[in-house]
């Protein structure tokens, strides 16, 4: 499209899961390609595990972040062997900063979560308005952010709360994003411009909301069905034949992504609430591994209630969500704020019942009840490590007064829809020419060809 040349590099296992898109890509002409280094052997760690999931035990972690220290040196080389012009590296790698200094070319860091969430953690680590109120459930307003927001001590990460090895981790992440030519962020302006702005400021570095990406990468159904961790066709086909059966804007999505577990009290209350919604509802469910007995019997159960009463669909794993999401019978969604989610349910104009559970998910929620009032809140108190449990459990009345809200068609519903709607065209004209997403990265990549002229320039005046 802009004539930039593209080489992904990654391991076999996550090649997997995007391999289908860039070969589509790559067969409309355009010059992408992706560049496989073997994970490295771990003893201990079994072949094909290289990340890591909500089903992925603790032990096995570790193991795989041994892994990626190894490939830290593998993937220096190849920059120093491939000579790119510019390299963009997940937060993740702060090293690649120091590579793309000694190279003398730009290192672009791709930020995961919201421009608000990030400002955010900012406010926070600033301020440290959590350490003024007396206990962990008394809110407090985050300073300097452009609007009035509120969140209690339980609500923050472990790492803000106070210091432990990720707060080291996230402090080298952002010392290399202030070294690094600048920040990507999967957003656009017009969601979240506010905070793009007040981040850039904050920061003092540039960043470029270059979003929504799943916009720009599924362009058709064979890219929306092939979306994450591969093709389920029988149950594709299924579940949107179950969709076509049913009223516009009358099911509920829910699914809390592939990093989330719950126990099974919370699995039972989820379940209650859902069927005394008396609403149809697509659900993704975590299989629960060391359920005890009659946990599992008891959603076996309800599973054959809801298919008899033809009322709701269980999804015993991946879900097609891109292709759910767009069908016009889904009214609403409900979900754990992962910020790809959050994207794809506005792209689709779908309000959203909010229940976050760890990362910067509780920042993500603010962003979508009190600033963009497209969401409503569950009632989750409580911030969790991905991989554990926790206490708080929300009761199904409380699951079930947001379902109501979401679906029951009263005025502050329709308001909601009405603004989630509009930030849905939004996002679609913000990657067609001319628009805000597809502006900027035009104008990073001619800045980006600028600076490699300059350093030619700068080469033959050296030599003359």
């Amino acid at each position: 499209m802009h004539n930039v040349d593209v080489t992904i590099i990654t391991t076999p296992a996550n090649a997997a899961i995007f391999q289908t898109s860039i070969d589509h890509d790559s067969s409309r002409g355009r010059s992408i390609r992706t560049h496989i280094v073997k994970f490295p052997q771990v003893p201990g760690l079994p072949q094909g595990m290289e990340s890591f999931n909500a089903d992925t035990p603790k032990d096995i972690i570790s193991k795989i972040y041994q892994g990626l220290a190894i490939l830290q040196e593998q993937f220096t080389q190849l920059f120093r062997d491939m000579k790119p012009d510019f390299i963009v590296t997940d937060m993740f790698y702060p090293w690649s900063v120091d590579v793309a200094d000694e190279l003398g070319i730009p290192r672009l860091i791709c930020i995961g979560g919201s421009y608000f969430a990030h400002s955010a953690m900012n406010s926070i680590e600033q301020f440290e308005p959590h350490a003024k109120v007396k206990s962990n459930s008394v809110s407090f307003l985050l300073p300097g952010l452009p609007h009035n927001v509120e969140m209690t001590r339980l609500q923050l990460p472990d790492w803000l709360r106070a210091p432990n090895g990720y707060t080291y981790l996230m402090k080298m992440i952002k010392d290399s994003e202030k070294k690094s030519y600048g920040s990507l962020f999967d957003s656009y302006y017009e969601i979240e411009g506010t905070y793009e702005d007040y981040y850039k400021i904050a920061m003092g570095s540039k960043s470029w909301s270059v979003g929504p990406v799943s916009l720009w990468m599924n362009k058709d159904d064979s890219d929306k069905a092939g979306r994450g961790h591969g093709k389920e066709e029988d149950e594709e086909e299924g579940v949107l034949k179950w969709l076509d059966s049913k009223k516009y804007d009358s099911v509920l999505y829910v699914s809390f992504g592939s990093m989330n577990k719950f126990p099974t009290p919370q699995l039972v209350e989820i379940a209650h609430a859902l069927e005394d919604s008396g609403h149809d509802f697509i659900w993704v469910v975590r299989k629960i591994e060391d359920a005890e007995d009659g946990d599992d019997g008891f959603l076996s159960e309800f599973e054959k209630r809801m298919k008899e009463r033809n009322k709701g669909y269980l999804i015993w794993g991946w879900a097609p969500q891109l292709l759910i999401l767009e069908h016009g019978a889904v009214g609403a969604v409900v979900t754990h704020c992962g910020w790809n989610t959050i994207m794809e349910s506005v792209n689709a104009g779908l309000p959203l019942a909010t229940w976050p559970l760890f990362a910067e998910q509780f920042f993500n929620e603010r962003l979508l009840v009190d600033v963009l009032k497209i969401g409503v809140a569950v009632g989750a108190k409580e911030w969790r490590n991905w991989n554990e449990f926790g206490d708080d459990v929300v009761k199904r009345e409380d699951i079930g007064k947001a379902i109501g809200l979401l679906m029951g068609g009263g005025e502050e519903c329709l308001e909601m829809r009405k603004r989630v709607k509009a930030l849905s065209g939004a996002a679609k004209k913000a990657i067609e020419v001319g628009g805000s997403s597809y502006t900027k990265l035009k104008e990073l990549i001619e800045e980006l060809k600028s600076f490699k002229l300059e350093k030619i320039n700068k080469k033959l005046v050296s030599v003359t």
